[in-house]
């Protein structure tokens, strides 16, 4: 067993930098079986149509509903959380007091008209073109059941849930599988021209890609719902990339949400930015008061001038976690270990052999990752981890050596 390694910085063997090299990770690290193994062509493009159990009608089935949080649910509660991509130590003190604060208003039907103003002039937006929802996962079901659409397509892999929830709705629903071996990088030209509905997510989970947002701008047409799902992109420092705010690109829809970076997931709090006339349909759709008071409150403090310097100073740092722990990553280079990037985002996808088995010892040894096969287009060799402090890392990082260790025994 190989203990060496880990200790201070991650490292292995003293070198945190070697065995793990861009092309290594993300170019040659994906073989075609890998990464589009559900019917995926070289441009990328699945159109696989499939059926409503997530399967697409053909090879490796995925549980579309299966999210990092079942990771440590039950037995899972006492361990080491690196599968749900919230942010650890949220929400702040300052943020519970606002809306324990709230609390006193309870009798009262909730009044959304403060916090879509605030959240409207946070984008420089009119707040016609904002709607507040109970997390982006209420989003994607407004929008599928709201627009009539023919030809949705999902881009892949990524977060499952609004391909869940167009089928619920009766859609049926093509992939463009984006492949390992290119990185997870997006082609514009591989989803179908027929599109009318298009979603993809910026940065990407589970990839911790970060498409450049012009080339997602690209795949705007004419007729088409271009859906882009930015609930992550707070934890990328300055932004870059996002496309919230942004009113020139046709049929544009940014979704955000505010639970991952402040620690909300129990509260449910979201937004949309659309054209005015997409809010309004998405509004009709919506139930009658959706977003309780305290949830409000969570908003508009979150988009304070506070809490938008404490969201930047929290990206870079997260940044710099994320550094750390994929130079403890690439030590296990010599293991098959590979890791995405460049990784962008709150967590890291890695492919390793026995992945499966890796992650059962992880957890023997106190801690969770996400597994990577619930995603179209990923199957057992991967997992998703997410970006703690270092001191979380470095134990995490002599749990995995053990783990690898026994695995290939």
């Amino acid at each position: 067993m190989r203990t060496d390694g880990a200790r201070e910085g991650g490292a292995r063997n003293g070198s945190a930098g070697e065995g793990g090299s861009r092309d290594a990770s993300a170019r040659e690290g994906g073989s075609r079986d890998g990464s589009a193994r559900e019917g995926g062509s070289r441009d990328g493009s699945a159109r696989e149509g499939g059926s409503r159990d997530g399967s697409a009608g053909k090879g490796h089935t995925h549980d579309l509903r299966h999210h990092g949080d079942a990771e440590v649910r039950d037995d899972g509660s006492a361990l080491t959380d690196l599968a749900v991509n919230v942010r650890a130590d949220t929400p702040p003190p300052w943020l519970r007091e606002r809306i324990a604060a709230s609390l006193s208003g309870l009798a009262a039907y909730p009044d959304g008209r403060a916090a879509r103003a605030v959240v409207a002039a946070r984008h420089g937006l009119p707040v016609e073109r904002v709607l507040l929802t109970a997390g982006a996962a209420e989003a994607f079901v407004l929008l599928a059941r709201a627009l009539k659409v023919r030809q949705p397509v999902v881009v892949h892999p990524q977060f499952t849930e609004p391909e869940a929830a167009l089928r619920d709705a009766g859609h049926t629903v093509d992939r463009v599988l984006l492949r390992a071996e290119d990185g997870f990088r997006l082609d514009p030209a591989a989803v179908p021209e027929d599109a009318d509905l298009v979603v993809i997510g910026n940065p990407t989970n589970p990839t911790s890609v970060l498409h450049p947002a012009e080339a997602i701008a690209e795949l705007a047409r004419p007729g088409r719902v271009l859906v882009v799902d930015e609930a992550f992109m707070d934890a990328v420092p300055g932004e870059r990339e996002a496309l919230a705010g942004r009113t020139d690109v046709p049929g544009l829809v940014v979704l955000r949400s505010l639970t991952k970076t402040w620690g909300l997931a129990g509260l449910r709090i979201g937004y949309v930015l659309a054209a005015p006339e997409t809010i309004a349909e998405l509004e009709r759709a919506q139930p009658l008061w959706p977003v309780s008071t305290p949830a409000l409150a969570a908003a508009e403090a979150c988009v304070s001038s506070q809490a938008l310097a404490e969201a930047a100073h929290a990206a870079h740092r997260i940044a710099a976690d994320r550094a750390h722990l994929v130079a403890g990553l690439r030590e296990f280079g010599v293991d098959g270990l590979q890791v995405v990037e460049p990784a962008e985002g709150p967590f890291v996808l890695i492919r390793l052999p026995r992945a499966a088995a890796v992650r059962r010892r992880l957890r023997d040894l106190g801690f969770a990752v996400r597994r990577g096969d619930t995603f179209p287009g990923l199957d057992e060799e991967w997992l998703r981890v997410a970006v703690r402090d270092r001191g979380t890392v470095n134990r995490f990082l002599r749990a995995l050596d053990r783990a690898v260790t026994v695995g290939g025994g």
